[in-house]
Formats: C-alpha cells, sequence, structure tokens
C-alpha cells in the first residue's frame, strides 16, 4: 500500500527482544522479589543464570510437602498431582492354545525340569504405567487396536459394486436397456431416466407422518436418537492415521512372546484310488527342500481305504484312536522358497517277491478291464488276503510322488475367478505325473494374485485348489534313501527328466491345498493336545505337523515340548554267517534292560493306537543291507534316567509258511544309552550289531564297549546307521549351557559331586568351575541360547542377587553375571539385527523384560504381596556349622519375612534384624559395613556438586562396597552364622555397571536400553513387594543406590558429549535410553533428583554445545533428549502449574490468586509475578523444571546472538 492506514502509525515498532532486555533490566535482580519466592525452603544466591546455563532445580518433593494443596477434589487436584494408582503391578495368566496345558506327566521332577515347565506355565508379570496413554509416547492407533475396533463393523456395500447376477433375466435386459440409451435421449439427462419402463416398475415405501406438523425439537430430538444408535464408541478413530514418521517419543509394546508358526498350509487328503483294489495302501506326506537337503516337516500318516479294506487287517490292528484317523494335516513353513516338494510315499503289507513284482498288477491291468481279468484279480485279491493275515503288522516299500509345492501356489494365485480348470505341469502318460487343478470350490475366501519371485513363496495368499496326482513312482529297493530322494527331486525339476522315462504306477490321489485358516477347529498338536475351539471329540480332527527349518529359527522356548525322532538309515549284514535277508528293525524305548520295561511313549502312524511300544521298519525283499524311510516319533520322558535307553532288535522275516520256521527270528541287537554323562545324546551313530541278547546292566554302557563273551557282526564294526534327533525345550543340546544349568542346579540342591562330561566336579572346585562355565556362555551356539533365553537370563539375575555359598564361603558372581548378561545381549543384536524397533531395542529382550522378567522367588501366587499383606518370599541362605546343606538354599522350603511391616519378623528373626542387633552390640564401625563402606560422605545431591566431583565420588563409593563386601560378609556370618539379607537386583546392577570397565562397559553401553529397563521393572517390583509404593518417594531407595545411578547417569551422559561424532549411531541409541529411563524414574522415584540428574545431563551436553562450531547434531540429541522426557503422561503436574509464580489467569478466583492475596506481596512484586509470565526468569526455570528447559532452548535457537 502506497501510505499506511493513521493506526498503524502509531504501532510502537520496539520488538520483543527490546521489551525482554527492558523487563530483565527491571525486574531481573530484585532481591525483595527472590526473598519473596523462597520454593521449598532454597533461596538461589544467583542475580540471574544465562540461558545457556542449566538452572537448580526445585526439590519437588519437599515443596508439595510444604505447600499442601488447598483444591477439593476434582479435575483440577488431578492436574496438581500423581494419581495414586499410577503405578500398577498386574499378574496376566498367559494365553494357553491347548485346552490342557503342556505340562509334563510325572510328578517327581528334577531341578531343571522345574524350572523349564515354571518358566513356559508362570503368569506374564507386567508393569503399567496407568496413565500413560495419556502422554505423547503413546500411540492409539496401533495396527492391533485398528482391527480391534473394526469387528463387527458392518461391510459398506454400494450399488456401483455389486456384480450382476447371472441368473437374473430381467437384470441383463435392464441392463441392455441402460447401455443402448444415451443420456442425450433422455429428457432430464440422468442414469435412472434411461429406463422407460415406469409403468411396471415398483413404487418406493411412503414415508409415514412426512406431512404432519412435528415441533423442531422434537424432529432434533429424534435425528439425535438416529444418530447415536448403533454408533461406534471411537467412531474418529477408525480413519486410518496419516503416514508420518513414528515420533522418537514412542515405544511400541513388545509383542507377547508365543510359539513359533511360518506360514500355515492346510493339506487335506480326500482320496486315493487305484485301478484295481486288493488290498490296504497306507500314506504318508512330508515336506523336502531340496536346496538344503533337508526334510522340513515330521510325517504326516494318513489312511484312505475302503472299510473293506481296512477289515482284512483285522488280526493285526488294535481298534484305532480318534487322532489317528486324520486325512487333513497343518504344515508350517519358515522359509517358503521355490525348493520345497511335499513328498508322498506309499507302503503296503509285506509279501513274497520284491516291490517290481508286486507293483507289476497295478501297472498292467486297468479298471475299464476288470470284468475280462475277474479271475486274475480275484486271484490276487486272495494272495493279498493270506499275506495280510499271516503278515499283516510287517510293512514293504511300494509307491512315491512328489508335488513342486511352490507350482501350485504360482498357478493357483494368478488365475481368474472364472477358471475352472488348469493343467499345472505335464499331464499325459509321458509325464511323470500330473496335477489337475478345480477352482470352482465354493465357501473359499477370495485371496490376491501373486507375483513371480520372492512374491511367489507366499503361502498365505493364494486360491485354494484341489490337486489330482495322476501318476506314482515305484520304490526302488535299493534306491530309499533321503539322499536318494533328493537326487530324484532335483532330477524333476529339469525338463528331460530321467523319471518322465520311466513306467509310472497309475493311480487318483486327490488332495486340497490351501492357506490354513486363523484358527482352525478340531486341531490336534504334535503332541495330540487339543487345541481350543474343540467342541467335539468325536469329530475327525486335523494335525499340525512339526516343522523342521530349513535354517535356524531365533525364537524363545514358551511351551513345554519333549520329542525324540529315530531314523533308522541303513544296516549292512553282508558279512553276517547265516539267513537274514528279509530284515525289519524292531524300536523300542525301555526305561530298564528287562523285555517288560518297553515305555508306550511311541506315536502311532494311522488307523491304530495312539500310543505303542514298538515300531517296526519297512522291510526290502532279499535284501541283505537294507536302506530305510522310516521316522519313529517318541513322546520323552520329562526325567531320563541312566537306565533310559532306546534298543533296537534285528529280525529276519519269513515271507514263505514253512513247518518247523518262525514268523520272525531275531539275528540281532544294539542299543543307544540316552544320557551321557546327564546330557541327552542325538545325532548320527554308526552302531556296531550284537549277535546275542545283551547282557546285564548293558543299558549304562555304550554299545561300542567291548563287553567281554559277546559276539557281535563283522568283528565288532559299525554296520548300522541310524539318526536321533531330539525336538525339546527342556534339553539344550548345547555343551555350554548344559554346563551351566547343571551346575546351578548341583548349587540348588547341594549334589556333589556333579559329573559333567568326564569330569567329576567336587565342592571345592565348584567357584573356579560356575565362573568359567558362566565365561563359556559365550562359545555357546546363539539358536539354544535364544531358545532357553527367558531361563538362562533369570538364571544369571539369580546368581546376581542370591550370591551361592560353597565350601562355606560366599562366592560373590555378580560381576561375572553382569559380564555374561551383556555379551549374550549384544550377541544378540548383532546376529538378529531384523528383530529391533526404531530405537535399537531387539523384540524378543523387550519381550523379555515386559512380560517375563520378576525379582527372583516374588511369585504372584505367594501370600498376598499387595497393600497389608505379606511380601513375596525373601529368601536368604543360612550358615549351619556341619557339613550338612543350609535347608534355606532349597528354594521349595525356604522362609518367608514380613515386608508390610519390617518391625514384624518372621520365625526365626530376619537376618537383617540380626544383624543390626549384633552390630549394635558389637559397637561395629559403620563407614566399614555394608550399607556404607568407605570413600568420603556423599554430599545431599540437592547441593549439586560437579559432575565429575558427582561421578568421582560415588564411582569411588561403589568401588570400595565391592571391595569390602567379601570381608564384611564373612564377618557378618562369623558373628551370625547367617548371611547378609539377599541383594536387590536394580542395586547390584546399577554398582556393577558403574564400576565395570573395558570390553564389559562397552557391551553394556551399547544395549544400554536392556539395563535400564531391566532396573527399573526391578525397582517396581521392589517396591511393590515391599509396600512401599505408597511410600513417600524420598524414603524408597537407599542413598547408596542413588549415588549409583547418579554416577552412572553423569558418565554416560559424559559418553554421550564424548563420542557423538565418533559413533553416531550408537551414541543416538545411548542418548534415547538415558531419556526413556529418566522419563521412567519420574514415576517412581525422588522427582526432585530425577530433577537433579537431568540437570546434570543437560549442562554436560550444554558446556560442550556451546564450544562447538556446528552443534547441530548435538543440539539435536538434546532436543530428542528433551522430548521423551516431556513426553510423561504426568508433564503438566511435573512442572508445577498452580504455584506461587503463575498469575490468575482470570478475574475470578483461583488458587494461585488466593495464595497471592494472603501472601501479603508487595504492589511491585506482583507486577514481577506478572513480568515473569513474559521472561525465563530463574525462579520461573526452576519451578516449572521441564516446561523451563524447553523454553530455554527455544529462546536460544531463536535469539542466538542475546546476551547469556
Amino acid at each position: 500500500m502506497a501510505e499506511r492506514r493513521a493506526f498503524a502509525q502509531k504501532i510502537s515498532r520496539t520488538v520483543a527482544a527490546e521489551v525482554r532486555k527492558q523487563i530483565s533490566g527491571q525486574y531481573g535482580g530484585s532481591p525483595q522479589l527472590l526473598k519473596n519466592l523462597n520454593i521449598g525452603g532454597s533461596v538461589s544466591h544467583h542475580t540471574t543464570v544465562p540461558l545457556t546455563e542449566a538452572v537448580d532445580p526445585v526439590d519437588l518433593e519437599e515443596y508439595l510437602i510444604t505447600h499442601p494443596l488447598a483444591v477439593e477434589s476434582g479435575p483440577l487436584r488431578d492436574l496438581l498431582e500423581f494419581p495414586p494408582d499410577d503405578i500398577e503391578v498386574v499378574y496376566t495368566p498367559r494365553e494357553c492354545r491347548t485346552l490342557v496345558s503342556a505340562v509334563p506327566e510325572e510328578s517327581e521332577m528334577d531341578p531343571h525340569v522345574r524350572d523349564c515347565v515354571r518358566s513356559y506355565t508362570e503368569d506374564w508379570a507386567i508393569v503399567n504405567r496407568k496413565y500413560h496413554k495419556l502422554g505423547t509416547g503413546f500411540n492409539p492407533n496401533t495396527l492391533d487396536k485398528q482391527k480391534e475396533r473394526q469387528k463387527g463393523l458392518p461391510k459398506q456395500i454400494f450399488e456401483s459394486d455389486e456384480a450382476p447376477d447371472g441368473n437374473s433375466y430381467q437384470d441383463e435386459q435392464d441392463d441392455l436397456k441402460r447401455r443402448s440409451m444415451s443420456i442425450d435421449d433422455t429428457p432430464r439427462g440422468s442414469w435412472a431416466c434411461s429406463i422407460f419402463d415406469l409403468k411396471n416398475s415398483l413404487p418406493d415405501a411412503l414415508l409415514p407422518n412426512l406431512l404432519d406438523r412435528t415441533p423442531n425439537e422434537e424432529i432434533d430430538h429424534h435425528n439425535e436418537d438416529q444418530r447415536k444408535s448403533s454408533r461406534h464408541k471411537e467412531l474418529f478413530a477408525l480413519h486410518p492415521a496419516p503416514d508420518e514418521e513414528e515420533p522418537i517419543e514412542r515405544l511400541s509394546v513388545p509383542e507377547v512372546p508365543k510359539e513359533h508358526f511360518g506360514q500355515r498350509l492346510l493339506v487335506k487328503c480326500l482320496s486315493l484310488k487305484f485301478e484295481i483294489e486288493i488290498e490296504p495302501i497306507f500314506a504318508s506326506l512330508a515336506l523336502y527342500d531340496v536346496k538344503e537337503k533337508k526334510k522340513i516337516s515330521e510325517n504326516f500318516y494318513f489312511d484312505l481305504n475302503s472299510e473293506q479294506m481296512k477289515g482284512m487287517l483285522r488280526p493285526h490292528v488294535p481298534p484305532a484312536a480318534i487322532s489317528t484317523l486324520a486325512r487333513s494335516a497343518i504344515f508350517s513353513i519358515t522359509y517358503p522358497s521355490q525348493d520345497v516338494f511335499l513328498v508322498i510315499k506309499l507302503e503296503k503289507v509285506l509279501q513274497q517277491g520284491d516291490i517290481g513284482e508286486c507293483a507289476e498288477p497295478y501297472m498292467i491291468f486297468k479298471e475299464s478291464d476288470a470284468a475280462k481279468n475277474k479271475e486274475k484279480l480275484e486271484k490276487l485279491k486272495g494272495q493279498a488276503e493270506q499275506f495280510c493275515q499271516r503278515l499283516g503288522k510287517y510293512r514293504m516299500p511300494f509307491a512315491w510322488t512328489a508335488i513342486h509345492l511352490m507350482n501350485i501356489v504360482s498357478s493357483a494365485g494368478s488365475l481368474e475367478r472364472d477358471s475352472t480348470e488348469v493343467e499345472v505341469g505335464t499331464g499325459e502318460r509321458k509325464g511323470s505325473w500330473s496335477e489337475r487343478r478345480n477352482s470352482s470350490i465354493v465357501g473359499r475366501r477370495s485371496l490376491e494374485r501373486t507375483t513371480s519371485g520372492d512374491e511367489a513363496c507366499n503361502l498365505t495368499s493364494f486360491r485354494p485348489a484341489t490337486l489330482t496326482v495322476t501318476n506314482f513312482f515305484k520304490q526302488e529297493g535299493d534306491r530309499l534313501s533321503d539322499e536318494d530322494l533328493y537326487k530324484f527331486l532335483a532330477d524333476m525339476r529339469r525338463p528331460s527328466s530321467v523319471l518322465r522315462r520311466l513306467r509310472p504306477i497309475t493311480a487318483q490321489l486327490k488332495i486340497d491345498i490351501s492357506p490354513a485358516p486363523e484358527n482352525p477347529h478340531y486341531c490336534l498338536t504334535p503332541e495330540l493336545l487339543q487345541v481350543k475351539l474343540y467342541p467335539d471329540s468325536r469329530v475327525r480332527p486335523t494335525r499340525e505337523i512339526l516343522e523342521f527349518p530349513a535354517r535356524d529359527v531365533y525364537v524363545p522356548n514358551t511351551t513345554y515340548r519333549n520329542l525324540l525322532y529315530v531314523y533308522p538309515q541303513s544296516l549292512n549284514f553282508a558279512n553276517r554267517q547265516g539267513s537274514a535277508r528279509n530284515i525289519t528293525v524292531k524300536v523300542q524305548f525301555m526305561y530298564g534292560e528287562d523285555p517288560s520295561n518297553a515305555m508306550p511313549v511311541i506315536f502311532g502312524k494311522s488307523s491304530c493306537p495312539e500310543f505303542s511300544k514298538e515300531a517296526y521298519t519297512a522291510v526290502v525283499y532279499h535284501n541283505r543291507s537294507p536302506d530305510f524311510h522310516e521316522e519313529i516319533k517318541i513322546k520323552l520322558p520329562a526325567t531320563l534316567t541312566d537306565h533310559h535307553h532306546l534298543l533296537f532288535t534285528f529280525y529276519h522275516v519269513s515271507c514263505q509258511q514253512k513247518q518247523n520256521t518262525p514268523l520272525e527270528t531275531p539275528v540281532g541287537y544294539t542299543w543307544i544309552p540316552m544320557l551321557q554323562n546327564g546330557r541327552l545324546k542325538t545325532g548320527q551313530f554308526c552302531l556296531p550289531v550284537s549277535l546275542e541278547k545283551p547282557p546285564q546292566a548293558y543299558s549304562v554302557l555304550s554299545p561300542e564297549v567291548p563287553l567281554p563273551g559277546m559276539k557281535w557282526v563283522d568283528n565288532h564294526k559299525g554296520v548300522f546307521n541310524v539318526e536321533v534327533v531330539a525336538v525339546s525345550s527342556l534339553h539344550t543340546q548345547d555343551p555350554y549351557l548344559d554346563k551351566f544349568f547343571a551346575l546351578v542346579h548341583a548349587l540348588d540342591e547341594h549334589m556333589f559331586p556333579v559329573r559333567i562330561g568326564d569330569m567329576r566336579i567336587m565342592e571345592n572346585n565348584l567357584e573356579n568351575e560356575l565362573k568359567s562355565s558362566i565365561s563359556a556362555l559365550n562359545s555357546s551356539q546363539l539358536e539354544p541360547v535364544v531358545r532357553f533365553l527367558h531361563l538362562l537370563l533369570d538364571k544369571l539375575i539369580l546368581l546376581v542377587v542370591r550370591p551361592p555359598v560353597i565350601a562355606g564361603q560366599i562366592v560373590n558372581l555378580g560381576q561375572a553375571s553382569f559380564e555374561a548378561m551383556a555379551s549374550i545381549i549384544n550377541r544378540l543384536h548383532k546376529n538378529l539385527d531384523g528383530n529391533q524397533d526404531q530405537h535399537g531395542r531387539n523384540s524378543l529382550l523387550a519381550s523379555y523384560i515386559y512380560y517375563v522378567f520378576r525379582l527372583p522367588n516374588t511369585y504372584p501366587n505367594s501370600p498376598s504381596p499387595g497393600p497389608g499383606g505379606l511380601g513375596g518370599s525373601v529368601h536368604y541362605a543360612t550358615m549351619a556349622r556341619s557339613a550338612v546343606r543350609p535347608a534355606s538354599l532349597n528354594l521349595n522350603r525356604s522362609r518367608s519375612l514380613s515386608n508390610s511391616n519390617p518391625d514384624i519378623s518372621g520365625t526365626p528373626t530376619s537376618p537383617d534384624d540380626e544383624v543390626r542387633s549384633i552390630i549394635g552390640t558389637k559397637g561395629l564401625d559403620r563407614s566399614n559395613s555394608w550399607v556404607n563402606t568407605g570413600g568420603p560422605k556423599a554430599a545431599p545431591w540437592g547441593s549439586n556438586p560437579s559432575p565429575c566431583a558427582e561421578s568421582t565420588q560415588a564411582t569411588d563409593r561403589s568401588c570400595n562396597r565391592m571391595s569390602s563386601h567379601t570381608e564384611t560378609s564373612s564377618f557378618l556370618q562369623t558373628l551370625t552364622g547367617r548371611l547378609p539379607t539377599k541383594k536387590l537386583f536394580h542395586e547390584e546392577l546399577a554398582l556393577q555397571w558403574v564400576v565395570c570397565s573395558g570390553s564389559v562397559r562397552e557391551a553394556a553401553l551399547q544395549q544400554a536400553w536392556f539395563f535400564f529397563e531391566l532396573m527399573v521393572k526391578s525397582m517396581v517390583h521392589h517396591l511393590y513387594f515391599a509396600d512401599k509404593l505408597d511410600a513417600p518417594r524420598k524414603n524408597r531407595f537407599p542413598e547408596r543406590f542413588m549415588d549409583d545411578v547418579t554416577a552412572l547417569v553423569s558418565t554416560i551422559s559424559g559418553d554421550i558429549v564424548s563420542r557423538f561424532q565418533k559413533d553416531t549411531e550408537m551414541v543416538e541409541r545411548l542418548n534415547t535410553s538415558l531419556a526413556f529411563f529418566l522419563n521412567d524414574l519420574l514415576s517412581i522415584m525422588d522427582r526432585g533428583f530425577v530433577f537433579s540428574l537431568i540437570k546434570t545431563c543437560c549442562k554436560q551436553v550444554s558446556s560442550k554445545l556451546y564450544s562447538l562450531t556446528n552443534p547441530s547434531n548435538l543440539a539435536s540429541l538434546k532436543l530428542d533428549f528433551l522430548r521423551i522426557i516431556c513426553s510423561h503422561e504426568h508433564y503438566v503436574t511435573l512442572n508445577l502449574p498452580c504455584s506461587l509464580l503463575t498469575p490468575p489467569a482470570s478475574p475470578s478466583p483461583s488458587v494461585s490468586s488466593a495464595t497471592s492475596q494472603s501472601s501479603g506481596f508487595s504492589t511491585n512484586v506482583q507486577d514481577q509475578k506478572i513480568a515473569n509470565m513474559f521472561e525465563l526468569s530463574v525462579p520461573f526455570r526452576q519451578q516449572h523444571y521441564l516446561a523451563g528447559l524447553v523454553l530455554t532452548e527455544l529462546a536460544v535457537i531463536l535469539d542466538p546472538d542475546a546476551e547469556g
């Protein structure tokens, strides 16, 4: 504009900075104001503190005590104080998939089994910040919550979305009319007017009372009711959140630990039909990965025989259990690839003749020629009946075929909706097999197409397919091994396959393949437990098939599982004297050496009892060196002894019926002891075979031991190859983990000597062995470490808080355990970097802290640990003067003390009380005691020494406490005959972290978030079980612990400042971890103390910040730090909003105005108060501490060149 308006000319152009300077100069140094604004009894002696320096915070706890709230209960009071139920400790029962929990059947269990079962069944221990959702760190729109909100919403269907019904002739005619008319031809140009047959159309329903006179209020009320009816309570939350970067202050709640499943595939076996039906045929399914050369699932056995065929075996087969009648199975595939095949193997009843002779009738006879070949078929059937009656319990290999799984998935995914039949692979007789897909299956969920490449391996989004497999390959008696199978499968993928030139066995096997539903009904686990939603036990079930992943899966155990798989592979009886040609192997699991000691723990196959005492391998006719392809699945007992073993008995089976010739003749024996030096024995074995029954006490020895007087096949050489595989959540199958757990449980049970491997460990060298086993945990394989992660961390924490007593001496394992934890945590982070959130928190470890970790032996089933009740059991070691084990070391026999009233001791007197009384009577110098050892006397944290002094003093005290621990404990032990009470985990963790150095400290810094979160949860649990959640915050934690926390925060702040340019990524993680830690502490500790920690951090950063030429990176770290801390749900309360410094916001009376009117302040002071609202004065920054920090940063950024 050319000229300014009149009113604009009168406006003063004074800038805001000049106004602030004027006010600051006029009021900033008023001693009267500072005198009257004495907050919490501490007077600031600084006239001004530059904005670049942090001010001393208000002693918030003291202020709240000296300035009680004058507000009645209501919304305003809720802003002024923390709610009493701010923190809650919740024990949530873990969700169980099965109707009955998976636990061992035995009542007597050894300590390791007991610990494992407890770990898999105990409730989740969750610490909730009840009002955390009110802070900015809470995300209300997680994917799960969105799904939960959308449940029950009606699906919106619009006219344009409805597909026309092909059966409606009238609709088609109307559609033709619509298409034949131009919009321009209609009078109004509308789509609806293009249909002129209005006379025959039905009228819309009349609206009743449309023209009645109705008051407006009634109409509004009616409309309001209509809007509210069926209205979603969180309507606007249904709108998807905009795509944005996740705010730094948000921490996601970890996923609940649960059993691992890969992509799940439902396979239904519908029918199996050959050209001729003369005998029962038995089938099995399994998945194989050709590239990895590995079987990736257990076998699924199914029986599709007619009742007539089943009847031929009735003399040999007891009544079938319903679980063995399954015809559908759910396979899990963690690593789907183009190399996965579904292999189907067929067996038949053993008969005279090799596999080729037995398969010939199936190749030459056709169903269409049944009448012509009636006599031959009747003869074959008669022979089959004879073999079934005589040899019904023996099987022989028959035929096999394979389905390339990803061919089915990719072709099924790319089909259009109206397709009906598609050839997958070659289909003529020259082709080895054909698979026809029938897509006209009603009731399937429609699934999107998949594309080639990795997406084609997605088993969750393909359309269900029904396959008809028409050709099988005859089994070759000398090519039954898995190695031969992998060669065949690799060959099948080649265009010029050798298998295509073979003469096939014609059959029709119909299989339905589809993605498994999320919660299938009538499902059984691999242990035959019923999965929830099992309405009727008489319905034919679906079996979940256990996966053997192609590569390692890093998921902690959460359920009890203890299975053993035995795979007889080959036998070489070429050099054995005598007749042994039709060989079968009987496999038994024995708990002793008597024949009656066979245990009914072998899973049945199909149409048989659930469990049996023995299993037989299939017979290869007239072969002295047969291969086997059997899988024998065993339910292992929870507790094994030295007498448990696998017994293999080799039989020659007489196929021809001769006089004086028994059906089966034993021709050899061998065995595998299940335990070797206390460890489960698994792996590949090449065993010698004895010609005679093993002698007495053979089960504790290996067959490799040359027993005197025994005759062996081929001069005691290994002739029988067998593989034993365990899938167990009890047995680690790692020597380093086994040794660690064995030593820990030996301590628990005080059972010496301990035998580990070839070593006998006596009590006097147990300490060294225990320490070496802890350090050797770093050498263990990562996969078993992750599987037993929860139990391993629990045991390490137990060693920290309950130092064991060995040979009458207390052994401090805190340092060794802390180092082991740091090492394990770092290994997980480095190797499982895909399992991390935006803050670098490993999901497995975050889940452990959030759900699993608790203070040792403070379980919810102990007497009520809540207010007024007894605390959780507190266990302590009792030093007996005799050599017997202290009874209280047994965790089940521990005594408990009252935590609700420390003056009332349990019976006997608590160790603390005894120690206090002795210290009092003996006049023990407290300067050398465990409670307060050596070093300069700590200054109160409010006096604010320099960060370096804080760190040095606290570290000195920590070191002195540590060094004097052993002699002090020994002294107290000599005086009292008892040990001091247990250590508190958070105190010991802070101490170990402060005093550690070198690589251990670096490892702890790399994953500081883990130890911070562990410490916070331990602190909350301690308060909960000690009934201190309602106690004054100044009395919650001892001064020595606060010293350690101060030293820890100070040194970590120093690391952030000194390393932010070198280790950018690590420092960013460390910075956010420290901020979240302080955010958590604001909910449980003395808030003034936490403010002083925040000041320490800010002071160190600021001193470095303003000496840098390019401070943007460090400034960004500081802002992230403040943002996380200020995301606290009680941010307003922490800033003391209604206080002496805050003027009334309106003429209406308020708390602050009432206080100020009665305080006798001068007018000058009132003016100063109002001025302080517009100036970051020292009192304002002290009292509204967090807000002051943020506003100070803003002021410095906006006007970096201003004074101060």
